[in-house]
């Protein structure tokens, strides 16, 4: 039983079969989640509990390996979750804020060519648990950043490895347990889902989780040009999607973010912009452009600085917020779209 997938409940029902206090587990739940503690730093519990915990509920998150970047502002880990699944999980230090980039699935089936992880394919989903503990070692890595004065987790993004709408429940619980003021305790507005497009789940999540974040990793503003790059757009295509967001922003009060790859010669042109002017403003939504951070196994190049200019100012010019997003982590593969599994092959 992996610890970081029981809930304050569990764990007191837990302790209760053991003749244990509440307040214990409370105490266990609280230095698991708020403090990213393992069982050897909570040395207000007694040896006896800590070494029965240890036995009976370890808290299984293994780092593999560790790289940094951006002069140690920009962290990687391979992590092994639980039993075996292994991820890997991105932290980066801001002035003043520090993002967890976390993985929803070991791999991914959305299929997107310029992506690594979707060159893998799927090959497992993670658990709630797994997902959440993700935020643990990026909190004990934050404490090591140099470059944010905030030295603690203040974001959380689901942009790592895999598609958090096609493992919604743990994604949903996953957050939840993010969200619980007796553990992680973060806001809600601090957390943001990223979806190629999964209907249900932005339907889901607008219920489930009105206050956290929506990016859309749109990429094309035609079916015909997205069909080829996001293959999932054949199942619920430009319209319906629109439609789905839409019905979130009605029911959240929210602004959602449109996150667009810029890939050289294939949807930098101007006329691509121009079709995503309309789609941006109906929905009231920010463009994030993402100078595409290049991949092995992928034919598709960045756009050239210059073309992301104009698209910009095309964009502008039709009355749509964009900014361009900073690059960060690329030289160990951190950044987005980078994030793959054959490290993790090796690791086994």
């Amino acid at each position: 039983m992996n610890a970081y997938e029981l809930g304050a409940d569990d764990l007191v029902r837990r302790f209760e079969d053991w003749g244990q206090p509440p307040y214990r587990a409370r105490q266990v739940y609280a230095g698991l989640w708020r403090r990213s503690a393992t069982y050897e730093e909570m040395t207000d519990l007694p040896k006896a509990l800590r070494a029965r915990l240890e036995e009976e509920a370890p808290a299984q998150l293994e780092v593999l390996s560790e790289r940094e970047a951006d002069r140690g502002a920009t962290r990687k880990a391979l992590l092994r979750l639980g039993d075996s699944h292994v991820v890997e999980t991105v932290v980066m230090g801001y002035r003043g804020r520090v993002t967890v980039c976390v993985s929803s699935q070991a791999g991914c089936a959305m299929g997107c060519g310029f992506c690594a992880t979707g060159q893998m394919g799927l090959e497992n989903n993670l658990t709630a648990g797994e997902i959440a503990s993700q935020v643990v070692w990026g909190a004990r890595a934050a404490a090591r950043l140099p470059a944010s004065p905030a030295r603690r987790v203040t974001n959380v993004v689901f942009m790592g490895m895999g598609e958090p709408m096609a493992n919604y429940r743990a994604t949903r619980d996953a957050i939840t347990r993010l969200l619980d003021p007796a553990g992680m305790d973060l806001g809600a507005r601090h957390v943001t889902v990223s979806t190629v497009g999964i209907v249900p789940g932005i339907l889901h999540i607008a219920g489930d989780h009105p206050q956290v974040g929506l990016a859309v990793s749109l990429h094309a503003a035609d079916d015909e040009l997205r069909n080829e790059l996001v293959p999932v757009n054949k199942l619920w295509p430009l319209a319906e999607l629109e439609e789905a967001v839409s019905e979130w922003r009605a029911r959240t009060n929210r602004r959602p973010s449109i996150e667009w790859t810029m890939m050289h010669g294939v949807n930098d042109g101007d006329h691509q912009a121009v079709l995503l002017s309309p789609i941006a403003r109906r929905l009231h939504a920010h463009v994030n452009l993402i100078p595409m951070n290049p991949t092995a196994g992928s034919d598709y190049r960045p756009s050239t600085p210059t073309r992301i200019e104009r698209f910009v100012e095309v964009l502008r010019r039709h009355g749509v917020p964009v900014t361009v997003r900073d690059t960060r982590g690329r030289e160990i593969e951190a950044a987005c779209g980078q994030l793959r599994w054959e490290l993790a092959t090796a690791s086994r």
